[in-house]
């Protein structure tokens, strides 16, 4: 064929694909089959393999992925994306209500009421139509640009139904059926499983392979218009089918709603039938639907007066505690487990839950055999809220923490100030295994199959006693272990010699250095630049760095001058793995990232013990939450030490979560910080 034959059949090819992944992915009604679809796929990639000249932004075949990029751009918004105000029951609502009627002075108000996707907020930027830009909400005023993964998800249009520049947002996430058959997929290979959908399609667009993301299976639901060049709408409904004309998916639950009374009841129906849809929801979205009256209400510091967001309670469930087991932890504190008649909470199946101390099973009065109430809230793993003391038969047993280690059977210790057991033995096996699982793991040098199973059996066998070990692995030792063929063995291998280009931080971090988290360790790496220079470093010299605090000090300083750590880290660097820092030191302070306690208003109050007041303030500040000093019907968590009075006392009235110490350590460990 000729060039310009060549192009217009390239051309085609896009319209008809485009046209094809729109019916298939947002209208669910597809006119080819599978195997039709792959053929013109095949064609088009086979042309502009030719023919790149004539390959487009907005062609079917970005969808796949491409390049490993080093990092991710920071993008400034064009206008801030705003958090909504919370509310949590019937009267809240109507205050709220009431707020915008008087806004509204005497104008006859209408809602919207969405449903709250358990997502990760994006904005879409289009040019003439082109789908040039997407980032993530990050601190709201500043995002990370993630056009290439967003470009995988194929419910997301790469050219618009009409050539007009414009800004949308809307909320990408995980299906529930994606996140199960990730899930067995991770587990086949021995690794650790994602806790639910909302991290795992979080992770999956913040990897910096698109083609990883574009394995996941995401979808996306848009909500919004913030910037465009046409015609002004009148409403939020009628912009929300203005948007569907567009080729945008959006989610067909939505409703226009007359009065509160019509709200209230929106809510209580998918209250009840959150868990028959095929992605999680954790709220309601409820908005003003005259656009006009919107910009008369306007909006507070951190959000819009003429919207609120009515979030689900935390839901509970009562089944059998079957079992106790203990996890000595890389730290060598012994963390009890739950093991529970497996029983569905928020969707999901839950089989575990936190007992975070020996402290927590005695304040409980827990037995064996216990039937208990079981909470989950957020993104932090179930835990035993109370016993059905009513349901006992007398066969329950009472649990006795052990005084030796389940592992190396040392005697365990309770350290001054601090609630849990913990094996101080150096050498203690599981501390060991447990620190080679942190140190793949995906926030630290994020070895790609190198699971929890993959390293026990590692482990097991003798051919790891330490991380430095692992990259003395061979080809033949690997294929011996199970469930590890020729493929599976290439892949970790190259995943392994990957790694040792990681920056800095991602070592600093992996290493398991107590206190450092992921956040520490990239100040750490941007202020020093190198390991030789961060291992000269005093403490005192090491506390004159912001956000570094004297318990962090001293324990890196303790760390690095170990006999058995410079030998380690010298290995490290005989095997080639980088020991500088490769990250722009400029966005190392003002990076935001998303985490559990991200837009949260915590309260501290009482005797901390494990942090002190201030390195507790300062880690959840570093998270994006807002400390205040007091309790009101905004507080989303109160961390009560020793000695709560008051304050608890009225957390526990307005029925806010509330935390002891251990709590609190344990989700800052999820997140990296610990």
């Amino acid at each position: 064929m000729k060039a310009d034959q060549v192009q217009e059949r390239i051309e085609k090819l896009q319209n008809e694909l485009n046209e094809h992944n729109y019916r298939y992915h947002v209208l669910d009604d597809p006119l080819i089959r599978d195997n039709q679809y792959d053929a013109l796929m095949k064609e088009l990639k086979e042309l502009e393999a030719q023919f790149p000249q004539f390959q487009t932004p907005d062609s079917p075949t970005q969808r796949v992925g491409g390049a490993v990029l080093p990092h991710f751009e920071k993008v400034t918004h064009r206008s801030p994306m705003l958090s909504l105000g919370n509310a949590f029951d019937e009267k809240e609502l109507r205050e709220f209500d009431a707020r915008v009627q008087k806004l509204a002075q005497s104008a006859t108000v209408r809602y919207v009421c969405e449903l709250k996707i358990d997502g990760l907020a994006v904005s879409l930027q289009y040019e003439e139509g082109i789908f040039v830009q997407g980032a993530t909400r990050g601190d709201g005023q500043i995002g990370e640009d993630i056009t290439q993964n967003l470009k995988t998800i194929r419910s997301l249009p790469l050219r618009l139904k009409r050539p007009i520049t414009i800004e949308a947002r809307g909320e990408a996430f995980m299906p529930k059926e994606a996140f199960a058959r990730l899930n067995r997929e991770k587990e086949a290979r021995g690794e650790v499983l994602f806790a639910n959908p909302r991290n795992a399609g979080a992770g999956s667009l913040r990897q910096l392979d698109s083609k990883l993301a574009a394995e996941r299976t995401l979808d996306l639901f848009i909500y919004g218009l913030n910037h465009t060049d046409e015609k002004g709408y009148e409403t939020h409904s009628e912009a929300l089918h203005g948007l569907v004309d567009l080729g945008f998916k959006v989610n067909p639950e939505w409703k226009k709603i007359e009065d509160i009374d019509g709200v209230i009841a929106y809510i209580k129906h998918w209250t009840e039938r959150r868990s028959d849809l095929g992605y999680e929801i954790d709220g309601i979205v409820v908005k003003v639907d005259d656009l006009k009256l919107r910009e008369k209400m306007g909006y507070t510091a951190k959000s819009p007066r003429w919207a609120i967001a009515y979030k689900f309670p935390a839901e509970e469930s009562v089944t059998r505690l079957t079992d106790i087991q203990l996890k000595v932890g890389r730290t060598g504190a012994v963390t009890p487990t739950a093991y529970l008649e497996p029983v569905t909470l928020a969707g999901t199946t839950v089989k575990r839950a936190t007992l975070h101390n020996e402290d927590f099973i005695h304040e409980k009065g827990i037995r064996l055999g216990d039937y208990v109430i079981v909470k989950k809230a957020g993104d932090i793993i179930p835990e035993v809220v109370a016993v059905v003391k009513d349901r006992r038969t007398g066969e329950e047993k009472a649990f006795t923490m052990p005084t030796h280690c389940p592992e190396c059977h040392s005697k365990l210790v309770r350290l001054e100030g601090e609630v849990a057991l913990r094996c101080v033995n150096p050498n203690c096996p599981a501390q060991t295994r447990e620190g080679i699982i942190h140190f793949v793991s995906r926030n630290a040098m994020n070895i790609d199959g190198l699971g929890e199973k993959v390293v026990t059996q590692l482990f097991e066998r003798g051919l790891v006693r330490g991380v430095a070990d692992l990259y003395d692995l061979d080809r033949d030792q690997l294929l011996e272990m199970e469930r590890m063929g020729e493929k599976s063995v290439d892949n970790l291998l190259q995943a392994i010699e990957k790694s040792k280009e990681n920056s800095l931080e991602k070592l600093l971090f992996g290493i398991g250095i107590r206190f450092v988290g992921a956040k520490g360790a990239k100040v750490l790496a941007a202020h020093y630049l190198d390991m030789d220079k961060l291992m000269l470093a005093t403490p005192s010299e090491l506390e004159n760095i912001e956000e570094i605090g004297p318990k962090m000090a001293d324990s890196l300083y303790t760390y690095l001058n170990k006999p058995e750590v410079l030998e380690m880290i010298q290995r490290l660097k005989e095997v080639g793995v980088n020991m500088r820092f490769k990250g722009n030191v400029a966005t190392v302070t003002s990076e935001s990232e998303e985490t559990f306690f991200s837009g949260k208003t915590v309260v501290l109050t009482g005797t901390m013990e494990i942090f002190t007041r201030e390195e507790a303030k300062h880690l959840l500040e570093s998270l994006g939450a807002k400390i205040t000093g007091s309790v009101s019907k905004k507080t989303d968590l109160l961390v009560a030490g020793e000695k709560a009075g008051s304050k608890l006392e009225k957390a526990q009235k307005l029925g806010i979560d509330v935390w002891d110490e251990e709590q609190l350590k344990n989700a800052l460990e999820e997140t990296g910080q610990l």
